[in-house]
């Protein structure tokens, strides 16, 4: 019996020992890493206010970059009995080929909820609330993984139940605080059709149930924009009509040495909770803010930027579109050009894990990027009707190879192509297989292939724009006589686009399979060798090997 007693004192003793061994070595290294993580591979968004558009709308974008669920579904609106639960689901966004998605607990359910758009990230109700996502990381030692809501359910109930962007951010906040939140930093920007707000959110520590967020107004006639890193500074909570947070926010930070109030400093939410420098976030901020208000002269090589900026011209959506297509054309960043992006000017640059010297920029990571899942522009507007004034024009795949069709809010459904598909199945039934095999393609020639592209993307949304007026007027007459007529006739449109851009889409593939088979451009004049660019050839030593006499 004492054998016994001695061999679990000294098992015990022994695996305490290892533990604070592999502790101490884990807080060594630890000195001299990143304490954040760096999102930079991650999202993009822009909200435009409403008096900062073109037409009053008030606009948020995503860009989900990376490999998340691109299966696109509407979960209708129910009513619900007293007593019924909601489950929450975790983890269930990364991938159509991982359905992970874990039960991970219960919520009381509301009495109504509204109808929503389904996917990875889930982006607009029926109500006209919009919300876009970037992912920043943030401090690593607040993440919680025992915490309930990760960052995609919160957005779904939130759709749920909230008909505003103030509701949102407010029945979040309660939601983490009394179930947990298990996600790393995020960014949602918030739009109804008055307001444009951020929300930024993390964990509140291991072992603590909660989270730290906060919460900034998009400054009317302003617009902002989100890039992998923490964006809201300075947080005045007595001014509760531009600024939310939870009560913890100043406090944990000092709790945990992030901000010292005797320093005399202000405290900033951003330098606290993600103290982020990363030049691929940086870069993108710069594109954005720097092209809709070119007189501030931002220095793209600035560490900071304003919040938002006040745009010189009046923003609209192909401008919105424009941005997720952007690659730095025209400036010293342009990843068109150079020896990188080969003799036809391709701007996609793959994953590089090689090493690259302290200080240096590896490549540059533009708004634009080939692994995007799908990618949107919503507009919330309110001078119409619901179902009518909330739109998204949706983009499955890379943006800059993609079309955008448009999906009213008060759809009841969308094209069966678009619901289906797994990365690891290629299928022609799928929507998304239809756009990525594109992008693929257009790698061959990307100077040549592109423009047969943009044509075939800006000839059908140009075609959207121009049947839009008709097709609300249609919306808001039926409206009056009959709102579930209107929906029948959004979803009816909506779905005939969609599934006319997919079919055009396959027959584009095919047309660029031929064009540019083996490395000639194919036309029904017949052939044409284009060969490579002057600059290329002398660059890889075309014609500078000399041929030796016997």
């Amino acid at each position: 019996m004492k054998f016994k007693q001695t061999w679990i004192f000294f098992t015990t003793f022994l695996i305490f020992s290892l533990a604070l061994l592999v502790s101490m070595d884990q807080n060594k290294a630890e000195k001299g890493k990143q304490k954040t993580w760096e999102s930079t591979g991650s999202c993009t968004s822009i909200t435009v206010t409403k008096e900062a558009s073109v037409d009053g709308s008030v606009m948020t974008t995503h860009s989900c970059d990376g490999g998340y669920e691109f299966r696109l579904h509407i979960v209708p609106g129910e009513t619900h009995k007293s007593g019924e639960m909601r489950p929450v689901y975790k983890g269930g966004g990364h991938g159509a080929e991982r359905d992970q998605a874990v039960k991970v607990g219960e919520i009381p359910e509301v009495k109504k909820t509204y109808s929503r758009f389904d996917i990875a990230y889930p982006f607009m109700n029926e109500k006209q609330l919009a919300i876009g996502e970037t992912t920043f990381g943030g401090r690593k030692k607040l993440y919680n993984s025992q915490g309930m809501w990760d960052i995609m359910a919160l957005q779904r109930v939130a759709l749920e139940r909230a008909s505003t962007a103030r509701e949102a951010i407010q029945l979040m906040g309660r939601l983490v605080e009394k179930y947990g939140y298990g996600d790393r930093g995020e960014c949602l920007t918030i739009c109804d059709t008055k307001e444009a707000w951020v929300f930024e959110i993390l964990g509140a520590g291991p072992l603590q149930k909660g989270a730290v967020w906060a919460a900034q107004r998009v400054p009317e006639g302003e617009v902002f924009v989100s890039a992998n890193r923490s964006r809201i500074g300075e947080i005045d909570l007595k001014d509760k009509d531009n600024y939310m947070a939870s009560d913890n926010v100043v406090e944990l930070a000092q709790k945990k040495g992030w901000y010292d109030p005797e320093s005399g400093k202000p405290f900033k939410f951003n330098k606290a909770y993600d103290p982020s420098e990363s030049i691929g976030s940086r870069r993108r901020e710069w594109r954005v803010l720097s092209t809709l208000a070119p007189n501030l002269n931002l220095d793209p090589w600035s560490v900071d930027y304003p919040f938002s900026v006040k745009p010189e011209k009046k923003v609209s959506v192909e401008e919105l579109k424009s941005f997720h297509r952007d690659y730095y054309q025209g400036t010293q960043f342009d990843l068109s050009e150079g020896m990188a992006a080969g003799p036809f000017g391709n701007p996609n640059r793959f994953a590089t894990w090689g090493k690259r010297p302290e200080g240096y920029v590896g490549w540059e990571r533009s708004i634009s990027i080939f692994r995007c899942s799908y990618c949107f522009v919503s507009q919330s507007r309110d001078w119409l009707p619901d179902w009518i004034g909330g739109l998204a024009w949706f983009a499955l795949d890379d943006p800059k190879t993609s079309c955008f069709v448009p999906l009213y809010c008060g759809i009841s459904k969308v094209p069966q192509s678009y619901q289906i598909g797994r990365r690891d199945e290629f299928n022609r039934n799928c929507a998304w297989w239809a756009f990525d095999f594109v992008s693929n393609w257009s790698n061959l020639k990307y100077s040549y292939i592109i423009k047969d592209i943009q044509k075939a993307y800006n000839d059908f949304e140009s075609t959207f724009s121009n049947l839009q007026p008709a097709v609300e007027k249609r919306a808001q007459s039926l409206y009056k006589e009959n709102p579930q007529a209107c929906r029948e006739y959004l979803t009816e449109y909506s779905n005939d686009m969609a599934k006319k851009v997919v079919r055009d889409w396959w027959r584009l593939a095919d047309y660029l399979i031929v064009k540019y088979n083996d490395g000639y451009i194919n036309t029904p004049e017949g052939k044409k060798a284009v060969g490579y660019p002057d600059w290329w050839l002398d660059a890889v030593g075309y014609g500078k090997t000399k041929i030796k006499n016997k």
